[in-house]
Order: structure tokens, then sequence, then C-alpha cells
């Protein structure tokens, strides 16, 4: 959670910003930079000597006061520059791993500060930005954009994959006869589709306003699937919160997704090898949320007092008209809607 809050902060250096613009007229210069973003009391309390500039920053301001030694101090939303040709006195204590002296400042002020820090270097040619005890290399456009693109591939293939495990699920749902091992197979490869989907939301922060076209094409492939993970938890969840051990359960490395007994144990049945091909009654809710015009609180009445798809599906019109948000017509709706994607479904899967 920390890594992508950090990414977050890469936007105010995206391609389309203008201190984007200021960094790429340093670095072809190649007059080298260390800039800090932020005037908080632990960034001033490191500065000595240089100018008090409080000025708007432009990309041209920035690339000329570069031309002078020290440091450049930004506010901390980068749209001002308070000072220039300023020396930094971090700590000389804490460790680094850096061996020009530039880099080495840099990180030892991120470190102690907080703050971003960036460091050109005049010999490499290379940005790199450091908070805390991060550290990130900015590459070029070109490089980035061919890595989103081959993500992009990648997603798409998982999430046809992704797809089709569905469909088989849902077959399985209606026959009632899903599997605790069924279940977690879902959920793997649901991981595995939402790790991709970061890491490509990641590089469109990268990209900023080149990144648009990625956006809109990551956006298209994640439509109609993005949620579904989180569905199908909620279906075989034996707990309190679902969306609590959710979001806990987002915060795994892939490696523990891979193990299908930590999944087992966090849907709250036994992690054992055995317990795997044990039966698991489904709620409904994705089931439910393909039916068109069938809100969310709806579909929670539902499964409050029916408990399963399997009683859902054998419910008369009137018992349905009994629940709390549904009349006559939208009852008629559930039973046909129910019916349809039963035999969608079942079709689809032996395709």
């Amino acid at each position: 959670m920390r890594e992508e809050a950090i990414y977050k902060h890469l936007q105010m250096i995206a391609p389309g910003t203008q201190l984007y613009e200021g960094l790429e007229s340093i670095l072809k210069a190649r007059t080298g930079a260390l800039i800090v973003i932020g005037d908080t009391p632990e960034v001033m309390a490191l500065v000595n000597g240089g100018f008090n500039i409080d000025a708007e920053m432009h990309p041209a301001a920035l690339y000329e006061l570069a031309k002078m030694d020290g440091a450049i101090v930004l506010s901390s939303d980068a749209k001002r520059i308070l000072y220039a040709n300023t020396h930094l006195t971090p700590d000389p204590m804490i460790p680094t791993q850096e061996t020009g002296t530039r880099h080495k400042t840099a990180e030892r002020v991120a470190k102690q500060t907080g703050q971003i820090v960036i460091s050109i270097s005049q010999r490499r040619n290379v940005i790199t930005v450091y908070k805390d005890n991060w550290k990130h290399a900015v590459r070029e456009v070109s490089v980035i954009l061919s890595k989103a693109n081959q993500a992009l591939s990648t997603l798409e293939k998982y999430r046809s994959v992704f797809q089709q495990s569905l469909i088989n699920l849902s077959a399985l749902e209606f026959e009632d006869l899903v599997t605790l091992s069924d279940v977690t197979t879902v959920l793997q490869r649901s991981q595995m589709v939402n790790t991709i989907a970061k890491e490509i939301e990641r590089y469109v922060i990268q990209l900023g306003s080149e990144g648009r076209l990625v956006r809109m094409q990551l956006e298209e492939l994640m439509a109609d699937i993005k949620d579904q993970g989180l569905l199908v938890f909620k279906d075989y969840y034996v707990g309190e919160d679902p969306a609590e051990a959710w979001s806990q359960m987002e915060e795994w490395d892939s490696e523990d997704f891979l193990n299908v007994g930590m999944l087992s144990k966090a849907l709250g049945y036994g992690s054992s090898v055995s317990s795997l091909e044990q039966p698991a009654a489904v709620r409904g809710y994705r089931i439910l949320a393909k039916i068109p015009r069938l809100p969310m609180p709806v579909i929670e009445n539902l499964v409050d007092t029916f408990g399963s798809l399997a009683a859902i599906m054998d419910a008369t019109i009137e018992e349905l008209d009994d629940v709390e948000g549904i009349g006559e017509v939208r009852a008629k709706a559930i039973r046909d809607g129910l019916r349809r994607l039963r035999e969608q479904v079942l079709v689809d899967s032996h395709i």
C-alpha cells in the first residue's frame, strides 16, 4: 500500500506537467540538479545559504536555476520555487548505497525528511527520485510505453482465462456442484488479473499525458471483470465482514495466492488439502449482479432472505415479491433473468 502511495507522487513529475518539462531541459543540457519537493520544517532545518526565490515554478526558470551549484527547494505541490543555490546538510550517519555526492545527499535528505527528492545525474543523464527508503529511476517514455503495451497484451490473455473460469463456476453454481477447489481457482485467477492491472496503472501514472490510450485500453479490459473477484469471495466467505477480509487479502503477495490452503482459510474453511473437495454453497451475489437494473441493496435483501442461490431460484414470484424492494414486476424479472442466465451459462460452458 505504501508503494502505491509513492507511485501517486510520481504524477507530479509525469509527462505533461511543468516540472517534467523542466527536468527534461536539465537532463538534455547535462547540467545535473538536486531538487527537494516540500518546505516542511524537517527540510528547512537542512537548508543553508542560497537565495530565497519564492516565485512561480516555470520550466525555464527551473532550468536556469539548475545551472548554479547547490539544491533547489520547491513547495509541496511543486508550483513554486522557494530556494535555489542552497546547501543541504543531512545527517552523514544515515546509510546510503549511492556513490556520487549529489545522489548521497538526495538519498539522505529523503530518508531524513520523508519528502520527495529528485537527483539528476550530470554524467549518467538519469533522473532518480527518492522518498523515504524508496528509489525510482525515471525511464524514457518510449521504454515505459513498450512495457505498458506488453502488460496490456498479457492482461488480455489472463482476462480471457479468468472469464472462462467464471463461466465454468457459474455452470457449477446453477447445478449446485461447486467445491472449494473451484472457488480458490477462480480467486487465484482474479488476483493474477488484478496484479497485472495494478502494474499497468503504475505505467499510466508514469506516462502522465502520454498514457491516455493505455488507460482507455485498461478500463475497457477491466470494465466487466473488475469486481468479479470480490463478488466470488462474498458468495463463499464464511464470516462476519467479507469486505474487510477481502481488503486484507489484497495486501497479500502473489505467492500467497498460490497457496490454496491460505485461500481456503481466508474464506473461513479449513486449510487442509481434503477441505478443498468439500461442497461449497453459493449465496448468489455474482449471478444476481448480472441481472439488469437490479441494485446491490436489493441483492443483499434477497441473499439475506433466502440464504443461497438455489433457494432464490426455487422461490415463487409471490415469495420474491415479499422481499423488501421487490415488487411483482421485479420478481418476474428476477425469475426470467435467472432462467436466461442459466441457459446462457450452460451453453457457454460447453463451447
